[in-house]
């Protein structure tokens, strides 16, 4: 493998982690308040349609972003109020969002598009396109350092540098403001935090929200940036890998970055090297296909007792008389 083979098989890392690292920070928001979401594959979904849907319409893939994060944040207030306001079970609340969302895309797309649960190829100002950063052509040619910025770092869409933005913002909140510390806390002592004169309603829904705005960005960029359209069950099991991201990283923004970073090498790998012959021993593309997936399941077979949860997670907080 030359290097240039291998920048190439970075930038895919980058590209198909993106939507993981999103799905995975949403998550984070969420649980970090105490409210287990396994629903993020469904929001992620209805983003995914009614962002390609929205763009294929009206031409703007700044509205489709816009309806996307919209579409999301209704699922994202579902669930809150069933495992917030009416206090139940939240992981059931996630299963019937995923089963709606699944449901629901393809009805309406058959209903609006008549394509089979698919929405029209989207091009010129329906898809975010790539950004070129400054220079990128002009060192192209240098050894080393020219490939690494001009094929690697430059070229991805705003959705990507969004995401890894997003990662040191999400530090940040948590870490470093008041409203973090009162977030974090939620998800372990509610009681305390209530005593303290702090709405834990309150802090839970800003959380389930923000996962709602996370979860949309990252369905927008499958269905306008990383693929051009919206086709049945696209999403393909991302939500739960990004869960089985959160869990690898023990709930920490930096870790799971690299997590989700890991992920995508390894759907990067299973697009690029196909049948792969390792002296004699022929690997089918079927088993690297679902290296991802044989790895969630190692990492909750193996992680999850390590991995210590927020305290209060999954519990809903009722309040003392």
């Amino acid at each position: 493998m030359d290097f240039l083979t291998i920048i190439q098989v970075l930038d895919s890392t980058v590209r198909l982690g993106t939507p993981l690292l999103l799905a995975c920070l949403a998550g984070l928001f969420s649980e970090r308040a105490g409210v287990f979401d396994i629903g993020l594959e469904g929001k992620m979904l209805a983003a995914a349609f009614f962002s390609a849907a929205v763009a294929a319409v009206s031409g703007s893939v700044w509205l489709g972003l816009i309806a996307g994060i919209a579409a999301s944040l209704v699922l994202a207030a579902l669930h809150g109020l069933a495992s917030i306001t009416f206090r139940g079970n939240q992981l059931i609340s996630g299963v019937a969002i995923n089963f709606l969302a699944a449901g629901m895309t393809v009805l309406i797309a058959q209903d609006w598009f008549g394509q089979g649960g698919r929405t029209p190829s989207l091009m010129g100002g329906g898809r975010f396109e790539p950004i070129t950063l400054p220079f990128a052509e002009s060192i192209a040619a240098v050894p080393v350092i020219g490939p690494i910025y001009a094929e690697l770092l430059s070229g991805h869409s705003v959705l990507v540098y969004l995401a890894f933005l997003a990662v040191p913002a999400t530090w940040w909140v948590l870490y470093r403001t008041r409203f973090g510390l009162r977030l974090r806390a939620v998800g372990e002592n509610p009681a305390a935090v209530d005593t303290a004169g702090v709405s834990v309603v309150a802090l839970r829904y800003a959380a389930v929200a923000i996962c709602g705005v996370l979860c949309g960005i990252a369905g927008a960029y499958l269905a306008t940036a990383l693929q051009a359209g919206f086709v049945k069950e696209m999403t393909a099991g991302r939500g739960f890998i990004a869960l089985a991201a959160l869990i690898f990283a023990k709930w920490r923004p930096w870790h799971a970055m690299w997590a989700c970073l890991l992920f995508g090498f390894l759907q990067a790998i299973a697009l690029r090297y196909q049948n792969i012959d390792l002296g004699g021993l022929v690997i089918p593309v079927q088993v690297m296909d679902a290296l991802p997936y044989i790895l969630t399941v190692v990492i909750l077979a193996g992680f999850v007792g390590k991995a210590i949860p927020p305290r209060a997670g999954g519990e809903p907080y009722v309040k003392e008389r």
